[in-house]
């Protein structure tokens, strides 16, 4: 408890948020950070000088609390970042993510019925927020690849959806999708 303390005073301190810490075999520590979302501000990505500034005061921070560890790796949460709290769903209502429940649900269906699967217990699909509760939508129809000639005549996908609660999560991460056009809709931000 003292190691998720420090990291956080210390993280903390340099206008940065702790996202995750992470001991490995061979003494990796290894700490994830981020900037504090504000929903009404533009959203700030974590730079290489970020991370150089948290492992310099870690270092100092973890040698006074006489912290054990071989190697110190300090990064962003990348494309796949992890999602635990109500802030950060916030944050990511809209996005696709990736969920697992720690007890399967569904029903045993017949062929060509609607629904969730029997015994399913991952998925993915768009993050939304109805009231106070959250649930995921996804369609389990192919995704149609570019250049593919469609039907006019086909119908929409079935779309389908899942309410959860926290508690009922194993883990949430946001869906590793990479597009190699650039973010879309969205303007640079300078950093500071």
């Amino acid at each position: 408890m003292a190691l998720q303390k420090t990291v956080e005073q210390t993280v903390s301190g340099l206008g940065l948020e702790l996202v995750e810490i992470e001991r490995s075999a061979g003494g990796l520590l290894r700490i994830t950070i981020d900037h504090p979302w504000q929903p009404d501000q533009p959203e700030r990505f974590v730079t290489v000088e970020d991370c150089e500034s948290v492992t310099r005061q870690l270092q100092f921070a973890l040698e006074v609390e006489s912290v054990e560890y071989r190697r110190l790796e300090v990064s962003s949460p990348g494309i796949d970042r992890p999602l635990r709290t109500e802030k950060e769903f916030a944050r990511f209502t809209g996005s696709v993510i990736d969920i697992t429940l720690k007890a399967p649900v569904g029903r045993g269906l017949a062929e060509g019925a609607s629904g969730v699967a029997a015994n399913r217990k991952k998925f993915r699909g768009t993050l939304e927020q109805v009231g106070l509760a959250w649930q995921i939508v996804w369609s389990d129809e192919p995704v149609i690849k570019p250049g593919q000639r469609v039907s006019r005549k086909r119908p929409p996908p079935v779309m389908q959806a899942l309410g959860f609660t926290l508690d009922e999560l194993r883990e949430a991460r946001l869906a590793s999708i990479v597009d190699f056009k650039g973010r879309t809709g969205q303007a640079p931000v300078a950093n500071p």
